[in-house]
This record gives C-alpha cells, sequence and structure tokens, in this order.
C-alpha cells in the first residue's frame, strides 16, 4: 500500500502528455507484485533510526526501476514472455515499441524522483542516485541480464552461475538497502553489514524463484511456469536438484540472518528487535509461493 500510493502519486505528477505512454506505464507499474525491494529500503532505514516516508522516493525509483527491467526482460528478443504478475505483459498488451519506451519512461523517470526529495540534503540525494545507476547499468544488472542471454543453452557452473544473478537479482537488492542506508545516515560500517546481507537474501530470491519455476503452477506464479527450462536457462535447480536448490535457499536466509544479529550490535535504540522487519522479509524469501 505505501509504495503503490507513492508510485501513483509520482505518475500522477509526472503528467504524461501521451495518452498510451500513460496508459502503459501505469499498466505495469501498478500491476502490483511483491514489492519486496521497496519494502527493504524502507524497512534499512527505519531499522538504522531512520524516518521511513523519506526513504518513499527512493524506494519508489527503485521500483519503477525494476519494472522497466521486467517489461524489456519480457520483450521477445529477450525472454518472449506474455505474462506477467497475472496479466498479459507489456507488449502483449499494447505494441512492442509502447513497451520499450515505457520501460525508457520509467528508466528515467527514477533519476529525477531521487533528485526532487526535498526531505534529503543534496549529497545525500547525488549518493542514492550514484547507487542506483551503478546497480542499474552495464556492470550490475544490465551485466547480468546480459551474461543470462549469452549462456542461455550454455551449461556454466555454480560459480558463473552467482556472478550472474549477483548482477542481474542481486544489484538491485544491495541497492535498496544501501538507498535506505544513505537515507537513514547509516555508518560505513554499518552499510557493509546491510550489502552482506543483501548479497545473501539477494541469491536466495533467486533460488527461491528457480524453486518456483519447477513448484508452482502458472496461476499461483503469474508468469508461465517452467519457462526457464524450457528456454535453456541455467538455473539453481538445473545445477544442484531441486533438494540442494532448497538447501542453498535456507543456508543463505541463515547467512542473512546471523548478519542482521551483527547489525544489531551497533544500533543505538531502545526500540525491541528494530531489525525484526529485515529478518521477517528474509524468511519470506525463501517461504514464498510466487
Amino acid at each position: 500500500m505505501w509504495t503503490n500510493q507513492g508510485l501513483q502519486g509520482l505518475l500522477q505528477k509526472a503528467s504524461v502528455k501521451n495518452d498510451m505512454m500513460r496508459e502503459a506505464m501505469a499498466y505495469s507499474t501498478l500491476a502490483g507484485g511483491k514489492r519486496v525491494r521497496p519494502m527493504l529500503v524502507r524497512a534499512v532505514c527505519e531499522a538504522l533510526g531512520g524516518d521511513g516516508e523519506k526513504a518513499l522516493p527512493a524506494a519508489c525509483a527503485l521500483e519503477l526501476v525494476h519494472t522497466y527491467s521486467l517489461i524489456h526482460d519480457d520483450l521477445p528478443a529477450m525472454d518472449d514472455d506474455d505474462l506477467r504478475r497475472g496479466r498479459p505483459t507489456c507488449h502483449k498488451a499494447f505494441d512492442e515499441a509502447t513497451a520499450i519506451l515505457t520501460g525508457d519512461a520509467l528508466l528515467t523517470l527514477a533519476f529525477a524522483v531521487l533528485a526532487d526529495n526535498p526531505t534529503l540534503p543534496a549529497d545525500v540525494r547525488i549518493e542514492q542516485t550514484l547507487t542506483l545507476a551503478r546497480a542499474a547499468g552495464c556492470n550490475g544488472m544490465i551485466e547480468g541480464q546480459a551474461r543470462d542471454m549469452q549462456s542461455t543453452g550454455k551449461t556454466l557452473t555454480l560459480e558463473q552461475l552467482k556472478e550472474l544473478h549477483n548482477c542481474k537479482t542481486g544489484a538491485l537488492i544491495r541497492a535498496a538497502c544501501t538507498l535506505g542506508a544513505l537515507a537513514a545516515g547509516a555508518t560505513a560500517q554499518q552499510t557493509r553489514i546491510l550489502e552482506s546481507y543483501a548479497e545473501a537474501i539477494g541469491l536466495a530470491f533467486q533460488v527461491q524463484d528457480d524453486i518456483l519455476d519447477v513448484t508452482a503452477s502458472t496461476e499461483v506464479l503469474g508468469k508461465t511456469q517452467g519457462a526457464d527450462i524450457a528456454q535453456g536457462k541455467n538455473t539453481y535447480v538445473s545445477l544442484l536438484g531441486l533438494e540442494g536448490a532448497q538447501a542453498t535457499a535456507l543456508e543463505l536466509r541463515d547467512t542473512a540472518l546471523k548478519e542482521l544479529n551483527t547489525l544489531s550490535l551497533t544500533l543505538n535504540t531502545h526500540t525491541e528487535n528494530p531489525v525484526r522487519h529485515l529478518q521477517s522479509l528474509a524468511n519470506y524469501i525463501v517461504e514464498r509461493d510466487h
């Protein structure tokens, strides 16, 4: 609800002149989804004693980038998917050109949102902008997507698959924690701990995605079940087997929880268990069914 309200407000403020573009941007952005990344931004900020409302623009900017990546990922030249979040993908609901432009529009809007946050000092906004640009760019998410496309039909080692997903999925999840930390004025030590936590849950998120691709139905997933296997994608299930992948997801979750225990020692707060929301998110990532 928090993220959706923020996203609705941002799209209204953007005052998109083109009717089809405005409709397509809203169609993809407000389609729902787990909203894990924006929840992480807020949970990190509040765990460190910051004001969660000051983190809302960064949380929304991150979700705009995530939505753009999904629109482009679903295109025929990429993964060629017909369903996303239980509805026709953007290029199916509209057309390919509109989908490409909608992704471009959401990506560029994200940086305007970060820059135009009056609740944070200019130096913090600059750091947040750099954080998101690096995470989304040629050495972050885009690098992961490029590796994913280039490795389709080939067999990767486990380490190569980990490197791929540290970029493709992990980069934005690490950015979520860093954006929240910046909004709260975190110390360098706290930021390092949070980035280690984020790396663990980022990989756990992808492992669980791979598990669900073979265990959940299309109706529950909201996207085509078995698509990764059909396209010859490398997955944790294909390399480790189902039981091995499930064990790996739990190990990564436990690593993340240990990092939160370390983070708690750095916090000067009277709040009972200030990291509880971050703990809940780590558990949710490996327990979710879609």
